[in-house]
């Protein structure tokens, strides 16, 4: 037989037990494993340190990991269990990958953070700075530079009134004037512009300013050579020829309640006894465009300007926006009826109602696009006017003359302008004004009725706009002016009559 066997047997004694702990990763060779294998004795093989040779029996048991047989030639097979030795490729690799992504990511943060102390180094030494400027800027808050601009600011204004007064007076072809107006413009505006430079650009300005106020001295003189002219109605007075024409709006500024508030009146308060005293009035109604609920009374103009020392009063029974100030009361449409209210502006109490005679309400016949005017109520030099429609006048205009006291109509007129095509009216001296829309920028006043005639006729009047709806509109006839809402703000504007010659009067 061969000694193979003997010799793999001895060399698997000898790797001992670390051989049995090997896993299964295959067979040194195949073939049945037979029920008994033949012993053999090692006695002669053992090692100096061994002490004895180990027994049959130990040798099968520390060997369990191991088979042999003999095939039919009489050749000893043996089959050998060995360790798992396939090392983890994959895993190893996939290891390697992360820790090189990790180390990017760390590289990367790190990198932000250095820049982030660097940013934060940098936007401390400005705080720094920025702390000490203001500090001086406390201890000293008027500056050489701005006293200076100051003074510009109060010379530009002086040259804007010299210019309104040659503007009124003067007669003959305005263009020099009107260039002159447009440079002082300008002049306000680069004066704006340069408050943040430096000394030498206020130098600049202020020699411009000297050049225009020579010019403004050379076009002064020159108006002492033209001849005197009809001077302007008294306020008040009806000494004129109607509407010729109207200012550009002056736009004073936003109603008090916002821009949500588009829909609304305001004015001022007209008595004959006090022609010049009465109180600024602003009436936004509620967002629905319907009802008014608070309305607010300002002594003067400044105070209307500054939003102070105003008196605010609620009420919940005015409809639209047609209501209209004379001799301390409020006049307006009761709400969802065809009454006048007069309302106390000193108690805010209701002193009389009545209801206006057939009268059209509720958007029957209300201006175009603008809602809740059916009962339009007017001031001028005559008293108090109420503009409206019927059923009768199949929607043309009526106009009524109304005792201020008892709410009476005194008079009517029927016109033969359709009211729904009117996007606004307003009374001068017993004449109606009707309004319409041209564009988003423009109105135009191309109607008028005269009652003290009856006549009626056509006019082509630009009226320039800030908003594109016109809610309501309104004449003072003490100051001559249009106060008029529109879409939230407060707008007003001169109007300018027709002089009559000595030889009409």
């Amino acid at each position: 037989m061969s000694l193979r066997l003997p010799f793999l047997l001895a060399l698997l004694f000898l790797l001992g037990p670390a051989a049995g702990d090997w896993g299964d990763l295959g067979s040194l060779t195949s073939g049945p494993i037979p029920s008994s294998f033949p012993t053999y004795d090692f006695s002669s093989s053992s090692t100096a340190s061994s002490g004895s040779s180990p027994s049959p029996t130990s040798v099968s048991q520390s060997f369990s990991n191991f088979t042999g047989s003999k095939d039919d030639r009489g050749t000893c097979q043996c089959s050998v269990i060995l360790p798992d030795t396939t090392f983890p490729v994959e895993r190893v690799e996939r290891l390697e990958y992360t820790a090189n992504i990790l180390s990017e990511k760390f590289k990367t943060e790190l990198s932000k953070v250095k820049e982030y102390v660097h940013l934060i180094s940098a936007y401390e030494k400005k705080l720094v700075n920025l702390t000490v400027r203001i500090e001086i800027m406390e201890k000293d808050t008027i500056s050489y530079t701005e006293l200076d601009f100051e003074l510009i600011k109060i010379e530009v204004k002086e040259m804007e009134k010299l210019i309104r007064r040659l503007k009124d007076g003067f007669v003959g072809s305005s263009e020099i004037v009107d260039r002159l107006e447009v440079e002082i413009r300008n002049l306000t505006f680069v004066v704006e512009k340069l408050e943040t430079l430096d000394k030498n650009n206020v130098l600049a300005i202020r020699r411009e300013i000297v050049a225009l106020k020579a010019r403004l001295k050379e076009c002064e003189d020159s108006k002492e050579n033209v001849p005197a002219t009809v001077p302007p109605p008294a306020p008040g007075s009806c000494s004129h020829g109607g509407v010729v024409n109207i200012s550009r709006p002056a736009i004073v500024q936003l109603n008090w309640r916002g821009f949500s508030y588009k829909y609304g009146a305001w004015g001022r308060d007209y008595s004959p006894e006090n022609p010049g005293k009465g109180l600024y009035w602003v009436a936004p109604l509620n967002t629905d465009g319907r009802t008014l609920y608070y309305y607010r009374l300002y002594n003067t103009l400044e105070d209307l300007l500054l939003y102070t020392n105003a008196r605010e009063y609620w009420i919940a029974y005015g409809q639209g926006g047609g209501r209209a100030v004379y001799k301390n009361n409020m006049y307006v449409n009761w709400y969802n009826t065809g009454n006048i209210a007069k309302v106390n502006l000193t108690t805010n109490t209701v002193a009389v109602t009545r209801t206006l005679p057939d009268a059209a309400y509720n958007n029957r016949f209300s201006y175009d696009k603008v809602d809740w005017q059916d009962i339009d109520l007017a001031v001028d030099e005559n008293g108090l006017w109420v503009i409206y429609a019927t059923e009768a006048s199949t929607g043309n205009m009526v106009i009524s003359k109304l005792n201020d006291t008892s709410l009476v109509v005194l008079n009517t007129w029927h016109t033969k302008q359709y009211k729904p095509s009117v996007s606004n009216a307003f009374m001068v001296c017993g004449v109606l004004y009707a309004t319409r829309t041209v564009s988003t920028k423009t109105e135009e006043i191309f109607y008028y009725y005269d009652t003290n005639t009856g006549k009626e006729g056509t006019l082509d009047i630009t009226m320039h706009k800030m908003q594109e709806k016109v809610q309501s509109i309104n004449y003072h006839p003490f100051d001559q002016k249009l106060f008029v809402y529109n879409d939230g703000y407060l707008l007003n504007y001169d109007v300018f009559f027709k002089q009559e010659s000595q030889q009409d009067v």
